[in-house]
């Protein structure tokens, strides 16, 4: 039927979700699914537990391999993007290269509030790699869509759809952080229906319904005489950060509920320093930590392992590790409603075109819209309140457009001035010191080209 591309196919996690959701999904069978990424080791073992499951679950799906991008793209009608230039490690090293120099938890030239993964000093590496897989598209697949999963999906899918004609979505999972919120306060999750609108990572529920009646007096309910007895007995892991005090917080401050990742931002009052990430996110101190951001990396190294063992061993079955039933994630379902025009509602990332009111067109916002054949049927949402977007989401927009203009212009003096827009820069000398060292790093000798 279709060929479906997922770039970065070693990011084995997200590509046994997709795996596993086509193999799941009847109604794509005959479909051909291509599986792209430059470690020959973990493109061979993703293969090979795909080639196994579709076996055991009987699907018919037709499954290949490949180190040269063009070649998967030939003929291609969907590509997912789940690839992050140079991994977790150069991003690491970056980190320690910048809290040497007095910046805690390293530099986010984007999103100054949370890890500094993907972005840092420009996010150069990872919006070039974006760039040439968007390019190679309009070469050899022009009609295919690009669903952008890999982060920053805000900063990401706003420059693929300025910059490029092609079909460009983004996808992120952050939206169902709201199932967390209605398990905490006792409703069941097959009553609650939710809109939650901003842009990526950063999203606030502007409408809360329970069984068709307005629930955000249950969650002021809970708040105000749950949530301290809630706390007390709280033992959350690096990822818990739905119902954190933080997030309680920002919700009295904006006048929203702050839904998924959206809980890690809000300003420094969350983020200067340990202790403060431990009193607003618990004893882990939130994602970002440096207790929890390690967590999350052992957990990925664990998963990977794993990975590796079952495929090392024929004689475990994939689907024990990976039960024949849906993720949850939202890529195949999107496929299938566009393939099979199956009119269907979804949580995208898109231009805003007059979807939320007082943000540019060309802006890309997460709002739900309806996809079929006929594509993106965009709905207006209405406004968020004026605290918000003067505190947050304008704050948030100009981090975005400062990042592409680095990108696309070059330039040190654009490095400097975001640096020194941040609260933990105390000199000029201490911004250019860091920068510096950053772009010496051996891995980063396009980007110090890019920004001399």
């Amino acid at each position: 039927m279709v060929k479906i591309s997922i770039i970065g196919a070693g990011s084995m996690a997200w590509s046994a979700n997709l795996i596993k959701d086509i193999c799941l999904t009847k109604s794509l069978w005959g479909s051909t699914i291509s599986l792209v990424d430059i470690d020959r080791k973990r493109l061979d073992v993703i293969y090979g537990l795909a080639k196994r499951y579709v076996a055991e679950v009987k699907a018919d799906l037709r499954f290949e391999r490949t180190m040269d991008r063009k070649e998967a793209l030939e003929d291609s009608d969907f590509v997912f993007n789940t690839a992050l230039a140079g991994g977790h490690s150069n991003y690491e090293i970056q980190r320690k290269v910048a809290e040497k120099h007095g910046y805690y938890r390293g530099i986010d030239s984007v999103d100054y509030n949370m890890v500094s993964d993907y972005y840092t000093i420009g996010g150069y590496n990872q919006l070039k790699l974006f760039m040439d897989i968007a390019r190679d598209m309009e070469d050899i697949c022009p009609e295919a869509w690009l669903f952008q999963t890999a982060n920053p999906v805000f900063e990401g899918s706003t420059l693929l759809t300025r910059e490029t004609k092609l079909n460009v979505i983004g996808l992120c999972h952050g939206h169902f952080g709201f199932r967390k919120m209605a398990k905490t306060i006792g409703l069941s999750p097959k009553g609650v229906k939710v809109q939650s609108i901003g842009f990526n990572h950063c999203i606030w529920m502007t409408s809360l319904l329970y069984e068709d009646e307005d629930a955000y007096p249950l969650l002021d309910e809970w708040i105000e005489n749950k949530s301290e007895i809630y706390w007390k007995n709280w033992d959350p892991d690096y990822d818990d950060e739905q119902m954190s005090p933080a997030a309680i917080d920002m919700y009295k401050r904006f006048g929203l509920f702050p839904i998924g990742d959206t809980a890690r931002s809000g300003g420094w009052k969350y983020h200067t320093n340990l202790e403060t990430k431990k009193r607003w996110y618990g004893p882990v101190g939130g994602f970002d930590s440096e207790i929890g951001w390690p967590r999350y990396l052992e957990d990925l190294r664990k998963e990977m392992d794993k990975m590796f063992r079952v495929y090392n061993n024929q004689s475990i079955p994939v689907k024990n590790v990976f039960p024949p039933f849906m993720s949850g994630e939202q890529h195949i379902p999107i496929v299938d409603a566009i393939v099979n025009d199956k009119e269907s509602m979804f949580q995208v990332n898109i231009p805003n075109k007059g979807v939320i009111s007082g943000i540019p067109d060309d802006v890309v916002v997460e709002v739900p819209a309806i996809l079929s054949r006929r594509g993106v049927r965009r709905i207006h949402v209405g406004e968020l309140p004026k605290p918000l977007m003067l505190h947050v989401m304008i704050p948030r927009m100009l981090r975005m457009e400062w990042a592409l203009e680095g990108f696309l212009k070059g330039g040190k003096d654009l490095l400097l001035e975001w640096l020194l827009n941040d609260p933990r820069t105390k000199s000029l000398e201490q911004a250019e010191a860091v920068i510096k060292d950053i772009l010496a790093l051996p891995f980063n000798k396009e980007m110090a080209e890019h920004y001399k």
